[in-house]
């Protein structure tokens, strides 16, 4: 279907062309059009509707402008330049604003984001626990700073009046990690676009991997205790001692991920990110026959009692703990008996048992053989001798 143009009395280079169906003050709406020459060709541009704000004076004065820039060689020769301009304009202005709020945005602001998405990707245990470090040494010193405010000198202040207060070495380290975390997330959402403060001081050292192992007697014991008290509890403890299976990994575990003709458990979207094969032992596999008669789904092993994923251990387990003792006159945290104890205890049983680190390494998935080595000093009496008919050889 053609266009109907329309012309303008006396005035040259713009018309228009009307709406189909569109009525703006009690007529057809108009949508203006310049028409004009440049470099020898006759170019068209629309300037926009009438309903838009547009009128036959603003046109012609738009046309004479383009026409004085043509002369000049100044400004804008086409609508699509000036257009172009304007845009750019737009973007520096949102650009600069960008700018002044990003400078303005406080550490708690960001914080507040950050813990949002944290309770996405995180256990309720980890957030409330980075909650608790904010709210008690890190609000007092940069919650209404802003984010580029925060410098290392600051940070080494908090560092300091932790250290005065007695806290220790690796709770500001994980106050540390905490501030950390934060800029990188701001960094990542583009709510902060300088360095990130943390990476200029020197972090506290401290070891706080647990060193706390059970004994045979001991892990008979609490396994004991918990078929009373919870027999869910006390299959994820067998679990987690007898295939070194994380809480997540348990709480993640599903049938299809139990392999009993092979005797193998598949476990998924570890900690390291690598897949890893746990193997079942005698005990494992007839709690788990004995569980999959009773499921009646072909979801995860163990669910709540709400039929939803678990995501934390039961307080049955530290309750057989403090009942049992355990953790009696016990301050060093490294040193107290928790769930993740029995995991420990598996690696240490295998090494006292005389298994080589690199397997070790294997079914524990770690990610380096380093985090493996912190078991070496449990390498039974069989090594030394090895050493010792070394040493009969050569001297």
């Amino acid at each position: 279907m053609s266009i109907k143009w329309f012309k303008i009395e006396n005035v040259k280079g713009v018309r228009y062309y009307e709406h189909n169906t569109r009525i703006y003050k009690k007529r057809k709406d108009r949508n203006f059009v310049l028409q004009y020459k440049l470099d020898g060709k006759v170019v068209n541009e629309t300037l926009g509707w009438e309903s838009d704000g547009w009128t036959i004076e603003k046109a012609v004065a738009r046309l004479q402008e383009l026409k004085q820039n043509q002369k000049t060689g100044q400004g804008p020769k086409t609508l699509a330049e000036k257009r172009e301009i304007a845009k750019k304009v737009r973007e520096q202005d949102d650009e600069k604003q960008k700018e002044e709020s990003i400078k303005l945005i406080t550490f708690a602001e960001v914080f507040e984001k950050y813990i949002a998405q944290a309770k996405e990707d995180k256990s309720a245990k980890s957030c409330n626990n980075e909650i608790g470090i904010f709210n008690y040494w890190i609000a007092n010193h940069v919650k209404d700073k802003a984010m580029n405010e925060i410098t290392p000198d600051l940070l080494e202040q908090i560092k300091k009046s932790m250290s005065e207060m007695g806290r220790a070495a690796r709770t500001i380290h994980y106050t540390i990690a905490v501030i950390r975390q934060v800029f990188n997330y701001a960094k990542s959402r583009d709510l902060y676009n300088g360095d990130n403060p943390v990476n200029k001081i020197k972090k506290p050292s401290c070891d706080n991997r647990r060193i706390r192992f059970l004994t045979k007697k001991e892990a008979n014991t609490l396994l004991e205790y918990l078929s009373k008290a919870s027999k869910q509890v006390h299959d994820m403890a067998l679990l987690s001692l007898h295939c070194g299976l994380r809480a997540g990994e348990i709480f993640s575990l599903a049938w299809n991920d139990v392999d009993f003709e092979h005797g193998i458990l598949s476990i998924k979207d570890t900690k390291s990110g690598r897949n890893r094969s746990a193997i079942m032992t005698k005990d494992i596999r007839k709690i788990l026959e004995e569980n999959k008669e009773k499921s009646e789904t072909n979801g995860l092993v163990f669910i709540s009692t709400t039929g939803a994923k678990i995501t934390e251990i039961s307080n049955s387990f530290a309750r057989a703990v403090n009942t049992l003792g355990f953790n009696n006159g016990v301050d060093d945290d490294r040193q107290k008996v928790v769930f993740h104890t029995l995991r420990h205890t598996y690696a240490s049983w295998l090494v006292m048992s005389g298994v080589d680190l690199y397997t070790v390494q294997r079914l524990m998935g770690h990610s380096t053989i380093s985090m493996t080595e912190r078991y070496s000093h449990l390498a039974p009496d069989h090594l030394k001798k090895a050493v010792g008919m070394f040493e009969a050889h050569y001297t």
